[in-house]
């Protein structure tokens, strides 16, 4: 089966062609980082219009690059929910009408099973049931992948996500926009003990996360340096806030696991491309006997590829859509 997948809901449009849920015949990505490097984070409405003005002809290209015509496709994916509205809906509409042109199924995908499924084409392998950690610009939650369809969200942030920390944290130490990639490094350079930053526990669900105290205590240590002309251990900064986010999410994890009886791990998502989380869960999961999938890096980020993989096994437990599709902001598991 081969499926075009549509993948716009932040600063990155992204246009591949699966077959059978696992084989990656293309996956043309185009960034907008540059674009929106200059304001610090994405702004919506340059999103919104960047992915109007490429996703026909990225689509054209992905056909060309994986040598295949348009009536050999089987169904169009788009991930439908959540992210930014106006970027979600470019990428809804065009796959509406990509599927209602050629006459086949379109198929809704929630953005974080995408991510989740992208554990799948790196490790055709990994079959559910297994316990999976989705972190991300936007989403940080940990999820119980019974099967392929049937997900249970065991704990997942309170406030702001993993991804948003490293971004805010990352722009009051003067790095550039996307954070992480930058903090990652810079955090390499430092001592992971050179501040001490909190850890916080949320509510009765010892799952549940929260990264807002976390990252104001980063903007604080950093403002009151500047108001103090006191300087500042950049490289201990970001080696601890480094730590500090893998703390929260490593134990949280492997206890989830434990619990539920579980011994394959996967981690998805943008901030899964981080050296000291990749690092504590693969010697966590050593510790534990666990096997551990984690993507490589060119999958831990949006991409279309990772739609169409999962828009593969909701095409085969029946979840298409009609052209009253829509496009959603938020939208649970």
């Amino acid at each position: 089966m081969l499926i075009l997948s549509v993948e716009s809901t932040c600063d990155e449009t992204a246009v591949a062609i699966t077959e059978n849920g696992r084989r990656v015949l293309t996956d043309q990505i185009f960034s907008q980082a540059d674009l929106h490097a200059v304001y610090g984070g994405v702004v919506p409405e340059i999103a919104s219009r960047s992915h109007v003005e490429v996703i026909s002809r990225l689509a054209d290209h992905a056909l060309e690059s994986a040598g295949v015509t348009r009536p050999e496709l089987d169904a169009v994916a788009v991930s439908y929910a959540p992210g930014l509205i106006g970027a979600v809906l470019v990428g809804v509409n065009f796959a509406k009408s990509a599927a209602w042109s050629l006459g086949i199924p379109v198929i809704p995908v929630h953005h974080i099973r995408g991510h989740i499924a992208a554990n799948y084409i790196a490790y055709p392998e990994l079959t559910p049931p297994f316990l999976c950690l989705a972190i991300s610009g936007g989403n940080t939650m940990l999820v119980h992948v019974r099967d392929y369809t049937d997900m249970v969200v065991l704990g997942r942030t309170r406030d702001d996500a993993a991804g948003e920390c490293f971004d805010k944290s990352a722009r009051v130490l003067g790095l550039p926009y996307p954070g992480g990639a930058p903090i990652d490094r810079l955090a390499r350079e430092g001592r992971d003990d050179a501040y001490d930053l909190p850890r916080p526990y949320v509510g009765e669900n010892p799952y549940d996360m929260s990264f807002s105290g976390l990252k104001t205590a980063v903007i604080n240590i950093a403002h009151h340096a500047a108001q103090t002309g006191e300087n500042i251990d950049r490289a201990g900064l970001a080696a601890s806030l480094c730590r500090a986010v893998s703390d929260a999410l490593v134990p949280r994890t492997m206890a989830a696991a434990a619990e539920l009886g579980l011994k394959k791990i996967a981690v998805a998502g943008g901030v899964a491309a981080n050296s000291r989380i990749r690092a504590d869960f693969q010697r966590a999961a050593e510790k534990a006997g666990a096997e551990l999938f984690i993507p490589p890096l060119r999958l831990c980020g949006d991409n279309a590829a990772m739609i169409g993989c999962q828009g593969y096994y909701e095409f085969l437990a029946g979840h298409t859509a009609d052209w009253s599709l829509n496009a959603y902001a938020n939208m649970a598991l």
